[in-house]
């Protein structure tokens, strides 16, 4: 069964950093792309990161570029994303996602298939 798990998230002060894990199971991250998205109380789901494990192709939303870093551990089934200089708006539930793809990389949750349950990322003093 295919199932994705995030962990890494917490409390963090303003301009500290988290790194967000996303461990698969039930297949390998070979032609899949693995997305983060993230969504605040009140607000919509909103992509912040995504990566086509096979070519390697990466999207950043543009308030999280120069931040943010996503990457793959293929040996590891584990997708990360290292967040820095963490900001107060960034704080929200973030969700891991995967489906099958082929070139590039989707960018909008309706394309992606399978869902973790996420991971309450709280940036506050």
């Amino acid at each position: 069964q295919l199932q994705l798990v995030e962990s890494g998230g917490g409390l963090v002060q303003p301009g500290g950093s988290l790194r967000l894990s996303c461990v698969a199971s039930g297949f390998t991250l070979d032609y899949y792309a693995i997305g983060w998205f993230r969504q605040a109380p009140g607000k919509e789901r909103e992509g912040v990161s995504c990566i086509n494990v096979s070519d390697g192709t990466t999207y950043y939303a543009d308030s999280v570029q120069g931040r943010f870093t996503i990457s793959r551990d293929n040996a590891k089934s584990t997708v990360y994303l290292q967040m820095n200089s963490l900001k107060a708006e960034d704080t929200a539930v973030y969700y891991c996602a995967a489906t099958t793809w082929g070139w590039g990389v989707p960018t909008i949750d309706a394309e992606y298939v399978y869902w973790g349950r996420g991971t309450q990322v709280t940036v506050s003093s």
